[in-house]
Formats: C-alpha cells, structure tokens, sequence
C-alpha cells in the first residue's frame, strides 16, 4: 500500500469516530430540549386541531417570589396591607374562582389573597390608581406581583408599557 493510499485510510477511519460522536451528542441534546417544560409546551400547542391550553400550575411558592417589599399593619397584625413589585396585564377565558373572564372589568390574578379581596392598585411612576377585585390566581411569571385586567391596565396607562411598577394595598 502506498503512503497516499495509507494517509487516505488513516483520515477515514478519524473521521467516522468523529461524525458518530456528533450525531450521538446531537441526539442527546435534541432528546434533553424534548424534556424540558418548554418544549413540552412548544409541543402541546403546535399539536393541529387542538385548542391551545395553558395549564397553571398549583405550586405557588416554587413559582412566585415574594414581593420586593412589605407593611405591615400596626400593632403586629399579621395581615398584609401592602407590597410592591411589578405588574402586568393578562386575558383569559375562566379564571380560578370559577368566573368567566371579562376583559371589561376591573379585576385582577394575585396569588395568594382571597378571591374578592379589593385592592388598590397604584402605578409607582404615573400616580395613577385603580381598584380591582381578586377573582383568579397568578401571576406566574418570576419577579410579578399581581396580574390585572385589560381595562385595569387602561386605567393605569401601561397597556403600551406592559408591565409597571406597583404599590398594592388591600381595600377590603
């Protein structure tokens, strides 16, 4: 066998090694993007002729961190009075208390407060202020205090903004 012949071997036989190894570690990583949450969820709503569902989850605490900050009342009740954080907007079809959404009304998702609860909502930057009754859970999103209804979110002026800043304290 000549040199030529025995260098072309040699490069051959590397090289098949090293496209398994390739196509080996591509696999994995498409098999490791399948089971992710996200790709589920890629998955669930790419599926033809089925309805887009988004499900919530039921485990709060893992999904929700506390507000940035809190008053208490006075005389060390428990009960909180007020935080602050951010919020956004959100539309649904049914919220958690079992009520069908509507854009029109003044409501709002918070995760932990009871369903008809009022809060004032107050955007930090603006002034502005709205009240909302608590009628569904949320938000889910890492980092937000409260979801609220489109025409809420009217009425504080950040449908353009998407989210705000906000001061939340509970009316009733």
């Amino acid at each position: 066998m000549s040199r030529i012949a025995r260098a072309e071997t040699a490069r051959i036989s590397l090289a098949t090694p090293c496209r398994l190894l390739l196509a080996v570690a591509g696999a994995a990583s498409l098999a490791a993007c399948a089971q992710s949450p996200v790709g589920r969820q890629k998955a669930d709503l790419a599926a033809p002729g089925r309805q887009a569902v988004v499900e919530r989850p039921h485990r709060l605490a893992a999904l929700h961190p506390h507000p940035t900050s809190r008053a208490r009342a006075v005389g060390g009740d428990a009960k909180q009075t007020a935080s602050h954080g951010v919020a956004s907007f959100y539309s649904d079809t049914e919220t958690a208390s079992g009520e069908k959404f509507d854009k029109n009304e003044l409501t709002a998702a918070h995760p932990t407060l009871p369903f008809g609860t009022k809060l004032r909502v107050t955007d930090t930057s603006s002034g502005r202020v709205v009240t909302v009754r608590v009628n569904d859970r949320g938000p889910f999103v890492r980092g937000r205090v409260v979801d609220i209804s489109p025409s809420a979110a009217e009425a504080l002026g950040m449908v353009d903004k998407g989210i705000t800043n906000v001061r939340l304290e509970v009316v009733q």
